[in-house]
């Protein structure tokens, strides 16, 4: 028997610490993490890699988190979208135009994080049954 692979997720995030604390934090808890510092490095690997889950800051410098969202709709329409924000106002910006994405607002606990990234693999193993 095969053991199903990891689930792949793309964390763009522009803070350095936070980015590694979360690629740490995931990748501890069993999935396997590409990460960038911006959006505009994100959609390359979008266009030729797959991955799960899409797990980005909304705002970064060239191309914020929900633009980055709606050009992966476009080129990995499976990938599942997942936020991660400090600000109330651009949390309800996305939720606005992505509304099937979670939006998961800092400062939060590692163990919220990655409860919330199960629930989204959760969700999406029910719906395709």
């Amino acid at each position: 028997m095969t053991a199903n692979p990891a689930p792949r997720i793309l964390l763009a995030e522009d803070e350095d610490a936070m980015r590694t604390y979360l690629e740490r934090a995931l990748t501890k808890a069993g999935y396997e993490v590409s990460s960038v510092d911006r959006g505009t490095d994100a959609l390359p690997l979008l266009e030729k890699e797959d991955f799960d889950l899409l797990l980005s800051d909304i705002v970064m410098p060239e191309m914020d988190g929900i633009e980055l969202a709606q050009r992966c709709a476009e080129v990995s329409p499976r990938t599942k979208v997942m936020f991660i924000t400090g600000f109330a106002a651009v949390s309800l910006r996305a939720s606005r135009e992505q509304p099937h994405a979670k939006v998961l607002s800092k400062p939060f606990h590692l163990r919220d994080l990655v409860l919330e990234v199960e629930r989204v693999f959760e969700d999406a193993k029910e719906a395709s049954l």
